[in-house]
């Protein structure tokens, strides 16, 4: 009920007027953001690095309703490899295509998203092409594929094991090398499209880690890259510890080294897993997003994990 409601207020414009002048709440997203520029999201890095960690940059937004915006968003993450670049942090970027213009023109977002993955490429850093809701499955591979013919290495893409295609993804995808995060999923979707139970979630998490790690193995185990920019094939994302568990034991079974597991976890959520995970010798990447446009994004990590409610309720009384 709590994850329902949630992802309807990630959407919901009155909503965003109404929490998004409370004050307190975006204290309350603090937790899970980096900062409103990229200097903050920078600086936060670079305490990530010094715990031993890599990072993900993410500069919030989705869904623009002009090519304006779409352009200007791009621009941003122009800045953004400039200043990864610059200040040799250890952090590759993630980016939503919704962002980009997907919604509104095809040609326009595969136009904007070429102009940032070849600035990327120039800088060695790779780029994670985020998964969004399943309307959005088709053309967000389909930009992924059209930006690999083109010649384009340095990009992934994400797979979410709740969606009942994931599995036919992963296979047509792991046969291409493609890099992948896999993730459980955080949006709402209809019963015909996405496994309503965990445990089915849970269990198909761990069938395609398994297939992710396989097709790894096969095609050499790549390792991350000495300066975290470049990230192994396989990528989970999950403060699951069973599934963390799980695909340790199953790496370890089949001997999968572990510099080409390569864990993952939002920014603000379990820095004592992302530390452990660490000190046994995986790599770690912390996903980090800044910029002003929060509020969805806060609102999907309510849905994920709703005890994060109690602190907003809390202060609304205080």
């Amino acid at each position: 009920m709590f994850r329902a409601l949630f992802i309807y207020l990630s959407k919901a414009r009155w909503a965003r007027r109404w929490i998004t002048g409370w004050g307190f709440s975006r204290r309350a997203a603090s937790r899970f953001i980096a900062g409103d520029t990229l200097e903050e999201a920078i600086q936060a890095v670079r305490t990530l690095n010094q715990r031993g960690l890599h990072a993900t940059l993410d500069h919030l937004g989705e869904n623009v309703t002009n090519a304006q915006e779409a352009r200007r968003a791009a621009d941003d993450y122009l800045v953004m490899m400039d200043r990864i670049c610059e200040s040799g942090v250890r952090s590759n970027a993630s980016l939503k295509l919704t962002q980009l213009g997907l919604a509104l023109d095809y040609d326009l977002c595969l136009e904007v998203i070429q102009r940032i993955v070849s600035k990327a490429a120039s800088c060695g850093i790779f780029v994670r092409i985020d998964m969004e809701d399943s309307a959005a499955v088709d053309r967000t591979l389909q930009i992924y594929h059209e930006l690999r013919k083109l010649g384009y290495s340095n990009i992934g893409t994400v797979i979410q094991s709740y969606l009942f295609r994931s599995q036919k993804d992963v296979a047509a995808l792991v046969s291409e090398s493609t890099p992948i995060r896999l993730c459980k999923g955080a949006y709402k979707e209809p019963p015909d499209v996405a496994f309503p139970r965990k445990r089915d979630v849970d269990t198909g998490y761990d069938r395609l880690a398994a297939m992710m790690i396989d097709a790894s193995l096969a095609h050499g185990a790549r390792s991350v890259s000495q300066d975290g920019r470049l990230p192994p094939l396989v990528a989970l994302a999950t403060h699951d510890p069973h599934r963390i568990q799980a695909a340790k034991a199953y790496a370890q079974r089949v001997g999968f080294p572990k510099q080409a597991l390569e864990f993952q976890m939002l920014n603000g959520i379990r820095a004592d897993l992302q530390n452990a995970l660490s000190t046994e010798g995986y790599p770690v990447r912390v996903y980090v997003p800044y910029g002003t446009e929060w509020y969805p994004y806060f609102m999907r990590r309510l849905a994920e994990r709703p005890a994060n409610v109690w602190f907003i309720v809390s202060n609304y009384f205080r």
